[in-house]
């Protein structure tokens, strides 16, 4: 058997834990205790990183629809606001579901910044990566994208970068031309991921009446995707109550058919007939939403129906995140 490393005694010099920088995980702790990172202060470090955040979007503004441009829309761009104003050299900061190649961000050649969405992240908090990519996105050199990495555990979150009384104003696109200011002189191979990115999106509509509320087209049928800001247990006995009294539909032809889980939050899922459009829906979605607001309010117990319904509900859940 091999022996046992002899472990160093920690001397006067130690580190606080607050002093402690981040090293390779096989080498000795900075701290010296005489373990290795990973096994020491490198252990807490990792699990903050993979420890994942349910609801990465709470506390700024738009959380559902951060959520819908995340996992539901295909091409859409925010403007945002950061706290204490733009850098100097950076005329404005815009969030974009996704960009080419898959960047995280870029720095336009005008100094201008485009903070994609729809990325695979480095860790368990999808606003502290984000953050961590905008803040690289606004030092990088003009005309450059910015690398994905792994970050910090006790970097900046999203809450701490952006303005919380900024509007959060999504504009929904029908292609991806706002890639590059002009489309018509990009490389080779923008023009080919944008080509592929516009063949490959579903027609998607914001609803203008209601909030966080998403129209798409299919081939098939149509869908109106919407998520809502209410605890889910709450929102599902609220859904039961109007499923069992026939209230739960938009309207002829329409159906809650279940919902989505994501960050935190519930998406309801209706299927609508083909030829039902986006305008078609407002009038509907702002008088379901009156119904609802009701069946919220409702603090009774389920009948039977009801609890069947929320049952059915429950069962047609999918998880996205």
């Amino acid at each position: 058997m091999a022996k046992k490393r002899p472990q160093s005694k920690a001397g006067k010099s130690q580190l606080k834990d607050g002093e402690i920088p981040v090293v390779g995980a096989r080498e000795p702790c900075p701290c010296g205790s005489g373990r290795r990172y990973k096994a020491c202060h490198g252990r807490a470090a990792a699990q903050a990183v993979t420890e994942l955040v349910q609801r990465p979007f709470e506390g700024i503004a738009g959380e559902c629809d951060w959520i819908a441009l995340r996992e539901l829309v295909p091409a859409a761009t925010v403007e945002l606001t950061l706290k204490g104003g733009l850098p100097d050299g950076v005329p404005s900061v815009s969030l974009a579901t996704v960009l080419p190649m898959a960047w995280p961000a870029l720095r336009r050649d005008d100094g201008s910044v485009l903070l994609a969405l729809q990325n695979d992240t480095s860790s368990g908090d999808l606003s502290r990566d984000l953050a961590d990519t905008l803040q690289r996105a606004l030092e990088a050199e003009p005309g450059s994208p910015v690398a994905a990495r792994r970050v910090p555990a006790d970097g900046p979150r999203l809450q701490d970068v952006l303005d919380p009384d900024a509007a959060f104003e999504p504009v929904v696109h029908s292609g991806f031309e706002f890639w590059v200011p002009d489309a018509e002189n990009a490389t080779a191979e923008v023009s080919a991921s944008l080509e592929r990115a516009n063949a490959a999106a579903i027609p998607t509509t914001r609803l203008s009446g209601v909030d966080a509320a998403y129209w798409c087209e299919t081939p098939e049928k149509n869908h109106l995707r919407w998520v809502m800001p209410h605890p889910e247990e709450q929102l599902l006995d609220a859904l039961a109550r109007l499923h069992a009294a026939g209230t739960s539909s938009l309207g002829e032809g329409t159906r809650l058919v279940g919902s989505f889980r994501a960050h935190g939050l519930m998406v309801p899922v209706w299927d609508l007939p083909s030829a039902m459009g986006a305008e078609e829906c407002e009038k509907p979605a702002a008088q379901f939403a009156e119904r609802l607001v009701e069946a919220l309010a409702s603090d009774a117990p389920l009948t039977g129906d009801e609890r069947r319904a929320r049952g059915g509900l429950t069962n047609r859940q999918v998880t996205l995140s």
